[in-house]
């Protein structure tokens, strides 16, 4: 069977459309029906039920989509060792992380690897940490930035720092003279949030689901600057890290009581090769994402 069209149909199963998968592929959709449809041919077997609004894999499609991802994996683990005959002057290293560590964490330790491997080209993906962890286990990840006091069985970490969670709220907030705030008082104010899948929603998501509150969200974003600007322009409170509220002119970061620690740290899945450059950029995370 063609590598690329299993490639192909993973993607498509993943994705659950075409038009989102041939996005993700960078390919025209047209192209991407045709693959499948050869796909098939090959075969001997449909694969996909097609309708107008939805796609479902087929019976037979669900059994190749299990052999398939393991072949794809099987795949990548092989192009990763004969990449590690050349040395680590080159490779590819498949990285994950959130938008917002990338930005505040990341810059100065990615230039440092950069300049001590030229010749390693990182991938950086961005997305949610519970996002992250499944795409470790699906093998689309080498490595990511994950929560550690949350790790599958299936994926191995390494605890590099841990943060803090806190309330953000304007300066001239009444709530901006508090030592310390509950959730149950968060939770009655107008909120600002990131999107559901993300740490920094997980704790007042999960907090108002227990005690039956309804979330009076005026906002939800991912980018970390817009939250700060609708806090400071008094749309409602967020949360934040300490390292992104330090210093914050206008803002006031409050911990929480009890407070919301956020161990955070590499990991990657047990059974999944890591290639020398993988390797030496764990290493050196490890000696140079270590925060006080």
């Amino acid at each position: 069977m063609d590598i690329k069209r299993l490639r192909y149909f993973c993607e498509i199963a993943s994705a659950g459309n075409f038009t989102q998968a041939a996005s993700r592929l960078g390919i025209a959709q047209p192209a991407l029906s045709m693959a499948i449809k050869k796909l098939e041919e090959e075969v001997g077997l449909k694969l996909i039920n097609r309708t107008e609004r939805q796609m479902t894999l087929t019976a037979d499609g669900q059994v190749l989509f299990k052999h398939a991802n393991l072949i794809l994996e099987a795949v990548q683990q092989a192009e990763h060792e004969i990449q590690d005959l050349k040395g680590i002057e080159t490779g590819m290293i498949q990285f994950g992380a959130s938008s917002m560590l990338s930005s505040y964490y990341l810059p100065s330790v990615l230039a440092a690897f950069k300049q001590r491997y030229p010749g390693v080209r990182i991938n950086l993906i961005e997305a949610g940490t519970a996002s992250l962890q499944q795409m470790l286990l699906d093998g689309q990840l080498d490595l990511a930035l994950v929560r550690t006091d949350k790790a599958h069985e299936q994926i191995r970490c390494v605890e590099l720092f841990e943060e803090e969670v806190l309330a953000c709220v304007p300066s001239q907030h009444p709530l901006a003279q508090h030592r310390s705030i509950t959730l149950e008082a968060f939770c009655k104010e107008p909120l600002v949030l990131f999107r559901e899948g993300y740490f920094l929603r997980e704790a007042v998501s999960r907090y108002a689901k227990e005690a039956q509150i309804s979330l009076d969200i005026r906002f939800e974003t991912n980018l970390i600057d817009l939250l700060k600007a609708l806090v400071l322009n008094k749309v409602g409170i967020s949360t934040g890290l300490s390292m992104i509220l330090d210093e914050e002119e206008g803002l006031v970061a409050i911990p929480f009581q009890p407070r919301i620690p956020l161990p955070l740290g590499l990991g990657w899945k047990k059974s999944h090769y890591l290639s020398a450059a993988s390797r030496a950029f764990s290493e050196f995370l490890q000696e140079n994402l270590k925060l006080q």
